[in-house]
């Protein structure tokens, strides 16, 4: 009995609030998401060109000067590949969680990074 009662008493509060909801004004469009804010934030600190940047100076001794060390130079990157390194980590970069880099962050930064690979 006492639960029954307990539920009942919660009724009008559960309407109220349904009630609320329904009145309560649209979300607000989504942003845009600028690939070059989220290059940035999170990965300029290590990929930008010079010396003494770990992701630029790591990747001029793996290719050796094949290719360019400093990834808005890249034209070989894909979105995909972008995306996959940004998650998962590579070599001494980390991964980034969802929590960090948001999946339209994601996105947005991935097409800035692969903006010269060629487009099918």
């Amino acid at each position: 009995m006492k639960r029954a009662l307990k539920l009942s008493a919660l009724a009008p509060v559960v309407l109220a609030a349904g009630l609320f909801a329904s009145f309560a004004p649209a979300a607000e469009p989504a942003q845009q998401v600028s690939g070059e804010a989220v290059y940035k934030r999170w990965c300029t600190h290590c990929h930008s060109p010079g010396r003494g940047n770990p992701g630029t100076d790591s990747l001029q001794v793996k290719y050796g000067g094949k290719l360019p060390a400093v990834l808005l130079e890249r034209s070989d990157l894909s979105p995909q590949a972008v995306a996959q390194f940004v998650r998962t980590g590579v070599l001494s970069m980390p991964p980034f969680r969802k929590t960090e880099v948001t999946d339209a962050e994601l996105a947005a930064v991935s097409a800035y990074v692969a903006q010269k690979f060629p487009k099918p």
